[in-house]
């Protein structure tokens, strides 16, 4: 009898450690540090999916281009080049944690922004891809792609602000060290102005004699 007294009452504070353990954790953040975490990684998926976008416009813009004979070949190299760049760094899940990783792929996205950007303004000297249908069919594109890019770019941000704020508050910080929820690295303020202004195209512009 005292035997089964006893498997009952373990069991019963087996029960009760489990119910405690679940509300400490949802009392010092731990749930929300799942969901919170999960958003941000969702959000970093868009980023990626807009950029890979834009790096399979690429091609197609070069290649239009080219069909301009006297076109200036060093604003074409060096969005080839920057293209090049972009795409060999490798934009694994852990990227969003590793600071001096993320620092680097972001430098080399503004990089191909900046070269694309002056494709566009050089372009407008060249009244034959100013009546090239194709290309501008590329140019719209393209313009939708980077705004798109700011966008997600914007709710990747958000998502790591209330992530960092949680990781750095008390007493969910404490959870954060216990868990291993390090803070994850954001764009910075410099690289957020360059991309966020989409390359445009002045079609009233005369051409350059």
């Amino acid at each position: 009898m005292n035997r089964a007294i006893s498997m009952r009452f373990g069991r019963a504070l087996a029960a009760g450690l489990a119910l405690l353990a679940v509300l400490s954790l949802s009392g010092c953040g731990y749930n929300r540090f799942q969901s919170l975490d999960e958003q941000v990684k969702a959000a970093w998926s868009e980023v990626l999916n807009q950029y890979q976008r834009r790096s399979d416009l690429v091609p197609n813009i070069v290649a239009t281009v080219k069909g301009e004979a006297s076109f200036e070949q060093d604003t074409l190299t060096k969005v080839i080049e920057a293209r090049s760049h972009a795409t060999s760094i490798q934009a694994t899940p852990e990227l969003i944690n590793d600071p001096v990783a993320f620092d680097k792929f972001q430098k080399a996205q503004g990089e191909l922004t900046g070269a694309l950007s002056r494709l566009m303004v050089v372009a407008e000297q060249y009244p034959q891809l100013k009546a090239n249908a194709a290309f501008q069919d590329l140019r719209v594109t393209l313009e939708g792609t980077e705004n798109r890019i700011t966008v997600a770019r914007n709710r990747y941000i958000k998502a790591v602000e209330e992530y960092n704020v949680l990781a750095r508050s008390f007493p969910t910080n404490l959870t954060a060290m216990a868990f291993g929820y390090k803070v994850k690295p954001n764009f910075t303020v410099q690289n957020e102005a360059q991309i966020s202004v989409p390359p445009t195209v002045n079609f009233d512009k005369s051409p350059a004699k």
